[in-house]
């Protein structure tokens, strides 16, 4: 198998209304790659004039079927795989991601060296974690260990066969998608490999607590939505994260009115159990973080239970009641 420069290799990059955010992901992807697939969901801004100007391949998505990332990525793979000869490899890429100086190389050559990989990602940052808690906390979320990991996220370098084999992203979910798809993979015997370096810069424009509430409310659906489906296989996939959310979010509070129905002290006692909660979180994570960031994540990590427990309610009462779920939006446009 041959790994010139980026010759086997295409670009996905998927968007909705990201603005100049995009034109400086497009940029980064060319700057790796000649041959690059942008795909649009619905975008009002003039996206696909934008991506069309740059030189992209552009992919416009009907209205038809929901707009969702798994939705998205698999139209663009599509593409690429009718149109490009010797397709082998294909990096995805979210169109408020700027890709790294030589990511794709290194991540080529790290596929070249081990045909038992299917996938490789590598650190993805928040360009200015600074602008506000919020954005910091993504910062921290998205790092994590090296090595051999379970699951990939949103940007990723992906063998194409194995893509095909797998069946694509799931475009039913509107989060969760990446780790689903990981679960096949893995499952054919393949391995996902995490590369300490640098990956992307992200922009998320996160801002306001109500962005914050309804991005962990999605997670929460989308944990909720990955036990719903592998749950009950031999790894158990998201149970444990979904019955934690559901005893912190829902049961513990749940108890704690009770309680103050008959015994206001019991309840706040029960109430006690947050703190600590907090301080356990703390604990763990400043191993790798400086006490400042720690104490940051430890009290996002408590408090997001409780609007990812709404995002798990939702995903029950929908599947209980027959019903799709729609895509939960966040992001500033």
């Amino acid at each position: 198998m041959r790994y010139d420069w980026a010759l086997q290799t295409a670009i996905v990059v998927i968007g909705r209304n990201e603005g100049d955010r995009l034109r400086i992901s497009l940029s980064s992807a060319f700057a790796q790659c000649p041959r690059v697939v942008y795909v649009d969901s619905g975008s009002t801004d003039g996206s696909p004039s934008l991506a069309r100007s740059l030189g992209a391949e552009v992919v416009k998505l009907d209205a038809l079927s929901s707009y969702t990332a798994a939705r998205g990525r698999n139209a663009g793979f599509a593409f690429a795989n009718r149109h490009f000869d010797n397709l082998e490899l294909v990096q995805f890429l979210d169109g408020d991601c700027e890709l790294a100086h030589g990511w794709l190389q290194l991540a080529e050559r790290a596929l070249a060296s081990d045909g038992g990989v299917a996938a490789v990602f590598g650190r993805r940052r928040e360009v200015h974690p600074e602008r506000s808690v919020f954005s910091k906390i993504c910062d921290i979320e998205w790092d994590g260990p090296v090595g051999d990991v379970k699951a990939f996220g949103g940007d990723v370098l992906l063998r194409a066969a194995v893509f095909r084999e797998a069946g694509g992203f799931d475009e039913t979910l509107i989060a969760g998608e990446e780790p689903e798809l990981s679960v096949r993979i893995r499952r054919r015997g393949w391995r996902i490999t995490r590369l300490d370096a640098p990956m992307t810069m992200h922009d998320a424009q996160m801002t306001r607590f109500d962005q914050w509430w309804m991005r962990s409310l999605r997670t929460g659906h989308a944990y909720a939505e990955g036990a719903w489906m592998h749950g009950l296989s031999p790894e158990r996939h998201w149970l444990r994260e979904t019955i934690s959310i559901a005893c912190w979010g829902a049961l513990l509070p749940l108890v704690c009115l009770g309680l103050a129905a008959v015994s206001p002290p019991a309840a706040l006692v029960a109430m006690l159990c947050y703190p600590l909660y907090c301080v356990r979180i703390y604990r763990r994570s400043r191993r790798n973080l400086g006490p400042a960031d720690a104490r940051l994540y430890a009290v996002a990590c408590v408090v997001a239970k409780f609007p990812q427990a709404l995002g798990v309610i939702r995903l029950l009462c929908g599947r209980l009641l027959g019903r799709r779920s729609r895509l939960v939006e966040y992001k500033a446009t």
